[in-house]
């Protein structure tokens, strides 16, 4: 695996992607907040956890954490378009976190036992 072009490639790739997203919000709402996700850090930890990404490191693919990150949106939304208290996403989020980080230790141990 060639260490220095992915690291290089990586830092372009976010790079690029931080650009897109603030042109994107600049177009769309004329301004743009640099700590716009700033608060937001355990909804994106819990999104790669549910996604299917190890805790310990090692495992886990770039699509999980896609359909992680999309289950919490829909749920986000369903909960606000059902009339339901949005402190509801929280109570989601801790459960589904604590689930993911249950069948990560299970994964983890039976991993090592063979």
């Amino acid at each position: 695996m060639p260490v220095t072009f992915t690291k290089i490639s990586l830092f372009m790739l976010v790079g690029f992607g931080a650009w897109f997203v603030g042109m994107h919000q600049l177009f769309t709402f004329n301004t743009v907040q640099s700590g716009e996700g700033v608060g937001q850090e355990l909804i994106y930890i819990s999104a790669a956890v549910i996604g299917g990404c190890l805790l310990t490191g090692g495992a886990g693919s770039a699509i999980g954490p896609v359909f992680g990150a999309f289950m919490f949106g829909m749920v986000q939304q369903g909960i606000v378009y059902a009339g339901w208290n949005p402190d509801w996403f929280k109570a989601f989020l801790g459960v589904m976190l604590l689930g993911a980080v249950l069948i990560n230790l299970w994964i983890q141990r039976t991993a090592t036992r063979r």
